[in-house]
């Protein structure tokens, strides 16, 4: 009967302590929205603080499916080597769609991103402090 209760107490730590990790990760992980409209995002430069985010991107009024490509500053975006993949969002955004990307964590630095589908500049700036 010993064994039995250690063994019941011991799983129900154990799933105590796996949710409260998990809630604590939730809250690490930071939301970035961005919005596209016919070739250009509405929102030209941002400044986060260093940390993990997923990005939101919305596809508002653009006639057909968009991107997102995310790219250290100063390194060619034209080089899908260059792209930070987790930042590219997890499907096409559809016209008058939301689509999120995996987390990404961003370290201090300058990043750029763009659309290649819509097609956007190169020139939109994410700076991380």
């Amino acid at each position: 009967m010993k064994k039995v209760i250690t063994v019941l107490t011991v799983a129900f730590l154990t799933i105590i302590s796996v949710n409260a990790q998990d809630k604590m990760t939730d809250k690490a992980v930071k939301t970035i929205q961005l919005e596209q409209t016919p070739g250009e995002f509405t929102q030209k430069t941002l400044t986060v603080s260093e940390g993990t985010y997923v990005f939101e991107i919305a596809n508002n009024g653009v006639d057909h499916k968009v991107g997102f490509v995310l790219v250290e500053k100063g390194k060619d975006v034209s080089k899908p080597e260059n792209h930070i993949k987790t930042a590219y969002v997890t499907a096409p955004v559809e016209t008058n769609e939301t689509q999120t990307s995996k987390p990404t964590t961003l370290a201090k630095g300058e990043y750029v991103y763009f659309c290649p589908l819509n097609p956007t500049s190169t020139d939109n700036t994410l700076i991380v402090e």
